[in-house]
């Protein structure tokens, strides 16, 4: 079924005047011309739209949700206008990264800087994502490329490289009586209240996890968005938290807080770049993803195609997963 946009837009002109006159006049037709677009359009949908009432035209259960998906159009319309125009301001590629919190915090930033200073022809737009959301929006392309923690959720329709090592630490209120040893253990953190990540963020759900697998429930006191909201509500002793070692170590410079070492194995964690499994990338995601990773697409039968320097060259990196 196709559909033309001066009657989509007559529609919402529609609803937005409830009034078909009204909605007629904004879009520049003939009243008669109005309502036979939408009779026609109502006739082939199968659907009624509006209701006439005394007081104007109210759009039906149906007509919601074709206005719904109406202004879905117009924005995605006008991304791509905007996205379109930009060529003629030099632009040459766009690349839409999205990132959990973590690695926007810790590591992502000087990365994308750098890319955008070598390659200013190429806008970036950034999102911040949980990474079991940023999996399902890249494998449904619906994201260029994704930097995450594992477990990887999408084996089939992911193609990954690891970016960067992480590590996790406890942060608590100064004076606080683990901050008085040298390193500690989860399980002996569960006597305490949590201040953690908003539920979905993988932080927090590998805690979760993690004191299932001890059989204790994790005091989850508060769950907020931001390390530095964490950090502030730590800092007021309301509890204990876990975070990234370089963000405690920024955050330790602007509040009152004691930095602890975690002595688990899992408090070393991989971020990984991940792109849709698909034979050829695009140009701009190749260029990108080597950039992060530059020994990406290098095989042992394969001399390096990489063009760019390593903005961190001691960073591991291995073949796709």
């Amino acid at each position: 079924m196709r559909f033309d946009l001066v009657t989509l837009n007559l529609v919402l002109a529609i609803a937005e005047t409830r009034s078909i006159t009204r909605g007629a006049e904004r879009e520049h037709l003939a009243l008669a011309a109005a309502s036979k677009r939408l009779s026609d359009l109502e006739t082939r949908l199968g659907v009624q739209l509006f209701e006439r009432r005394a007081r104007g035209v109210e759009p039906t259960a149906a007509g919601l949700a074709l206005i719904r998906h109406i202004r879905s159009l117009h924005a995605s319309l006008h991304a791509m206008e905007e996205e379109v125009a930009e060529f003629s301001r030099g632009i040459r590629g766009h690349l839409r990264v999205v990132a959990n919190a973590s690695a926007i915090a810790e590591c992502l930033p000087p990365d994308l800087a750098a890319f955008s200073r070598a390659h200013p022809e190429i806008r970036i737009s950034l999102e911040d994502q949980t990474s079991a959301e940023l999996q399902r929006s890249v494998a449904e392309g619906a994201a260029d490329v994704g930097i995450f923690v594992p477990p990887l959720l999408e084996p089939a329709r992911l193609q990954t490289w690891s970016y960067r090592d992480g590590t996790l630490v406890l942060i608590t209120p100064v004076g606080h009586a683990l901050a008085q040893q040298p390193a500690v253990r989860f399980a002996d953190l569960l006597e305490h209240d949590f201040i953690g990540q908003h539920t979905g963020a993988a932080l927090q759900q590998m805690l979760l996890a993690q004191a299932t697998e001890l059989g204790r429930p994790l005091r989850a006191r508060m769950q907020v968005r931001g390390f530095d909201a964490i950090a502030q509500l730590v800092e007021a002793g309301l509890g204990i938290a876990l975070m990234p070692s370089a963000v405690a170590q920024r955050l330790a410079r602007l509040f009152r807080l004691e930095i602890v070492a975690l002595d688990e194995p899992w408090a070393r964690r991989d971020y990984r770049v991940g792109v849709r499994a698909q034979e050829v990338l695009p140009a701009v995601v190749r260029r990108f993803v080597e950039f992060l990773c530059p020994a990406a697409f290098v095989s042992a039968d394969e001399p390096s195609s990489s063009l760019f320097p390593s903005p961190h060259p001691s960073s591991p990196t291995e073949n796709p997963s």
